[in-house]
């Protein structure tokens, strides 16, 4: 997914080659959507994402770690927020976030403007540039919520927990178990917080 391959991802596949420098490795960015039919297809041994959709069959969740799903805002825009009025910023169609806020926005029974940025990465910017609020990652904004660019905004409903899953067909490949197992160790920054699944 786009958020755990630009966020959470880097640091430990960096490490991870650094150990196994022998393996190959592709990393493959892409909506939910995609990177589930990756998937099913064989062409991925391993896909980090939300929750498996229910239709996806023989797979196994081998490790979860947090995440947080967020409204954030400039602060200009936070101070004026009008849950049904402010500009609500999207990600692309497959993307399993836009899935997530399109649903907070039913739940809540309200219908504001919307403007489809696509990418994680021009949502964020279009949020610090002040075009409206967003739901998104708190891995994706950490720095941004640091330095005050973005602030949380309250919304009932948030934060969301959707933890990252990492998962495998029920055969997987050697390399597949070898990252699955440097995300579990825990023994570099990119990989804290992952765990087995309960």
């Amino acid at each position: 997914m786009t958020t755990a391959g630009e966020h959470v991802l880097p640091v430990a596949l960096a490490a991870f080659r650094a150990r196994h420098p022998g393996v190959d490795l592709r990393l493959e960015v892409g909506t939910s959507e995609h990177v589930w039919t990756l998937l099913m297809t064989h062409e991925a041994d391993l896909v980090i994402a939300g929750r498996p959709p229910q239709d996806v069959d023989d797979v196994v969740v081998r490790a979860v770690r947090p995440n947080e799903l967020l409204v954030v805002a400039a602060p200009a825009v936070a101070e004026e927020f009008d849950l049904a009025r402010t500009t609500w910023l999207l990600r692309e169609v497959g993307s399993g976030t836009r899935a997530t806020c399109e649903a907070l926005l039913a739940n809540l029974e309200v219908d504001p403007p919307r403007l489809t940025l696509g990418s994680n990465g021009a949502v964020v910017a279009g949020a610090v540039a002040g075009l409206g609020v967003t739901l998104v990652s708190r891995d994706a904004v950490a720095r941004e919520l640091s330095e005050g660019e973005l602030v949380v905004v309250e919304v009932p409903g948030t934060p969301l927990h959707r933890p990252w899953h990492a998962v495998t067909h029920r055969r997987f490949s050697a390399t597949a178990g070898l990252l699955v197992d440097h995300l579990l160790s825990g023994e570099d920054g990119g990989s804290v917080g992952w765990c087995r699944p309960s």
